[in-house]
């Protein structure tokens, strides 16, 4: 463990796989059959995010976008009521 990081080494195997470390698993809760998110960095570094966390990262690039107040899924409804009405 480097600080609050854990750094462990793994290598490719057969079939081109990575296999994640056991503390990187536990420290992340994944579990066999979990979906992960792998991240090329511009810097040549490779993150792994669970979808839990990939899907909050989507959020927040979202809400960046949306002022608040507004709500996109109001806005949706909306337009589906307005597209309803006119069949």
């Amino acid at each position: 463990m480097i600080g609050s990081m854990i750094a462990e080494v793994t290598k490719l195997t057969n079939g081109n796989r990575v296999v994640i470390p056991a503390a990187i698993r536990k420290s992340l809760g994944l579990r066999v059959g979990d979906v992960v998110t792998l991240v090329l960095q511009n810097n040549g570094e490779v993150r792994l995010l669970t979808q839990r966390d990939a899907v909050r990262q989507a959020q927040a690039l979202v809400r960046q976008q949306v002022p608040a107040g507004r709500s996109l899924v109001e806005e949706l409804l909306a337009e589906r009521r307005e597209e309803a009405g006119r069949e």
